[in-house]
């Protein structure tokens, strides 16, 4: 069975206003009060000068569990959103690598399901340690990236404004925490042109956005064969409250269940928010151990994806 081991978040020092944050960038002062008043977006974190490779370095220094274990690191993972994560030539994953003294790791990014690629991270590398054998081997996830190029934009139109924290995450096969359940995953894939859709598609899209989301949330409850009852918490990627409500009322899941606290002093941190919200409900005592709990994501393009957890 594949376990988090650990997961430990960053978040840069500089908390800075929407507004401040989205000045300058071609979004009407409307639209900004839409993201502030009816999407629930207030601040995100952002620190200018520091470079990706410095921030997931950071990072990876909150997993305790990493160290006196660098050997047993045989996979390093940068689940990314974006397929370009930082000015050519760097290679943030590989520097990074060599920082932490894991030069022996088989290194690679995965980018295929966008805001989604954190999920399928954990699924990949849980595939690869049962392949391995070691019972003691690991893997090291890196989600989260700098919103930087006029590519990302720093916000997506009528949905999220871009943050800028971040997750490292140690995962292993076997264990007594944190241990995925069922994953379930689905893209449509005739909205493949995200964010640069029709009209008429971007339309399609919010319709179908609640029952396609609604769709993996409960196949990966039955696949877990629990009741949408037995989930105590759901861990979700920060695409504004609107949607969750849109989903909580669809599917009888009370708001009180959805953890959305952080969505509004952080943004929406590419893959890493539903990690990021794990350090908070475990920090603060949300979870108790045996709790199930589900983080959701959707990455543009359109992959819907949900895992379980038995805490």
């Amino acid at each position: 069975m594949t376990c988090l081991e650990a997961v430990a978040s960053y978040l840069p020092p500089d908390s800075v206003p929407i507004d401040k944050a989205l000045a300058g960038l071609d979004i009407s002062e409307s639209q900004i009060r839409l993201f502030q008043r009816f999407y629930g977006f207030a601040r995100i974190r952002r620190d200018p000068k520091a470079r990706l490779a410095d921030q997931m370095i950071t990072t990876a220094t909150g997993l305790e569990a990493l160290r006196g274990r660098e050997k047993d690191v045989r996979y390093i993972v940068q689940a990314l959103t974006l397929p370009v994560a930082a000015p050519y030539p760097s290679n943030p994953v590989h520097e990074v690598r060599t920082a932490l003294g894991l030069d022996h790791a088989v290194t690679f990014c995965l980018t295929q399901h966008a805001c989604a690629t954190g999920l399928l991270a954990v699924d990949v590398c849980g595939k690869l340690l049962a392949a391995d054998g070691d019972p003691n081997a690991l893997a090291l996830i890196f989600t989260g990236e700098k919103a930087y190029t006029a590519y990302s934009q720093q916000f997506i139109v009528d949905t999220a404004v871009m943050g800028e924290g971040m997750a490292a995450i140690l995962v292993r096969q076997g264990g007594d925490r944190d241990e995925v359940i069922s994953y379930m995953t689905r893209t449509h894939g005739q909205f493949n042109q995200a964010p640069w859709l029709t009209y008429d598609l971007a339309r399609e899209f919010d319709r179908i956005y609640p029952e396609a989301l609604a769709e993996v949330m409960l196949a990966a409850v039955a696949r877990a064969d629990l009741d949408l009852s037995d989930i105590a918490l759901v861990l979700p990627h920060h695409v504004n409250h609107n949607s969750w409500k849109r989903l909580s009322k669809r599917i009888g899941l009370p708001m009180a269940r959805i953890f959305l606290e952080n969505l509004p002093v952080i943004g929406h941190c590419f893959c890493a928010d539903p990690f990021i919200n794990l350090s908070t409900v475990t920090e603060t005592g949300r979870l108790r151990r045996g709790d199930y709990y589900m983080m959701v994501s959707v990455g543009l393009g359109a992959t819907f994806s949900a895992m379980v957890f038995r805490h």
